[in-house]
């Protein structure tokens, strides 16, 4: 148990550059006053004191805007970034080592017994606003971007972003020893690249249409008044 709260504490020392000392984290971070409460929780709810667990589950919720099951399974090293918001279903499991910013969800979408809510594995990110719904597994080392809804399992090494989740693969698949990747700012935009792709394509095929020369591969040619220009769609004045 002592060392089990050494890696909670250590977690939050690696991924936090704003946590100074270890005094500041003990008095300061309520995500590690949730995940502390929920193993004395838990241990309650594995020894069948089950309405002491969730009264006390309801009563850590208040004080620290997280609400965690007692029935959640979670592994050592569990880092909740800011906290408020965060919902961990019943049926919830996590392994070491994962990080979930505000605002996060891991729910169910049944209502029948047993096993409804995700299995998140080691060294998971999963990044503010995100919600992973249903009984599936996000594997190892996976990052599930900002806002992403995510209803389909996630292979290792993946990345997932927008509404539902979309899963990329890495070309370098992380190794256990790397620390978390928490650079939330390189997250691909499909449906950018999808629109800018598209949107080259018609200019080319009006090009070819009215008649003026070859479109030459690779060149984008801007008819379109909102076509992204290297990530900046420009054009006329926008009524906002």
């Amino acid at each position: 148990m002592i060392r089990t709260f050494a890696n909670d504490i250590r977690s939050v020392k690696e991924r936090d550059p704003a946590a100074r000392n270890v005094v500041e984290i003990l008095l300061c971070y309520p995500g590690l006053h949730a995940v502390w409460g929920h193993r004395l929780t838990h241990w309650l709810w594995m020894r069948h004191f089950r309405l002491l667990a969730r009264w006390l589950s309801q009563l850590l919720r208040g004080l620290t805007g997280i609400e965690i099951h007692p029935g959640a399974i979670i592994g050592p090293g569990l880092f909740i970034d800011h906290g408020m918001g965060v919902v961990i279903g019943e049926t919830s499991e996590i392994g070491e080592d994962v990080t979930l910013y505000h605002g996060v969800t891991l729910g169910g979408t049944s209502l029948q017994k047993g096993k409804r809510h995700p299995t998140l594995g080691n060294r998971v990110v999963v990044g503010a606003g995100a919600k992973i719904l249903g009984a599936i597994t996000v594997g190892d080392n996976s990052r599930i971007g900002a806002n992403a809804v995510v209803v389909k399992p996630v292979p290792a090494d993946a990345v997932v972003v927008g509404v539902p989740g979309q899963v990329i693969s890495r070309s370098k698949p992380r190794k256990p020893k790397d620390s978390p990747d928490m650079d939330h700012t390189m997250m691909p935009d499909l449906m950018g690249v999808a629109l800018s792709s598209l949107m080259e394509r018609v200019d080319s095929l009006e090009v070819r249409l009215e008649g003026h020369a070859t479109h030459v591969p690779g060149q984008v040619v801007h008819l379109s008044p909102h076509a992204p220009d290297h990530g900046v769609w420009r054009g006329e004045d926008f009524a906002i």
